[in-house]
């Protein structure tokens, strides 16, 4: 066995970025299913409820179904939202391969607006390579779905 077999490296995923919107505005477009479904994937069984088990739906691979399960940990409304986001299937290598991993978003008010930070922690290397190295790339864009959606919100709220 080489040192790199036995030594697994673990990595997160954070992004961090400031949007010109309310902390309400984005923790509504964080925790609406209806929403999540637009900047994410239409969850299934969503609730912002700590305890909460939910899935997403992903495209198959090999012995792994797609379902990535989720589980609301932690609810601080405006301020803190995260979830266990769990997948792939032990026999898979590559995309699909096992992932146990948590995603954090921690919102704090900033002059021009919010701060935006999503930690994505947990990945095992070499293990989930695939999937922290798409995952990484997904996130940004999922990010800056997540500030468009909010952007649309608060313009709709602000004709009300």
């Amino acid at each position: 066995m080489t040192d790199a077999a036995v030594k697994a490296d673990t990595q997160d995923i954070v992004i961090d970025e400031i949007f010109p919107h309310a902390p309400e505005t984005i923790w509504k477009a964080l925790t609406s299913g209806d929403l999540i479904a637009r900047w994410l994937m239409p969850p299934t069984g969503f609730a912002p409820v700590e305890g909460t088990r939910f899935t997403f739906q992903t495209k198959a691979a090999g012995a792994w179904d797609g379902v990535i399960h989720c589980q609301v940990l932690q609810v601080i409304p405006s301020e803190r939202f995260a979830y266990a986001w769990k997948g792939g299937h032990a026999d898979n290598v590559g995309y699909g391969s096992l992932l146990d991993t948590v995603v954090t978003w921690v919102l704090t008010k900033a002059e021009t607006g919010t701060r935006v930070r999503l930690v994505h922690s947990g990945f095992l290397l070499p293990k989930n390579e695939t999937a922290y190295s798409n995952m990484s790339n997904g996130w940004k864009k999922v990010v800056r779905n997540l500030d468009a959606v909010a952007a649309e919100e608060q313009g709709s709220n602000a004709l009300h």
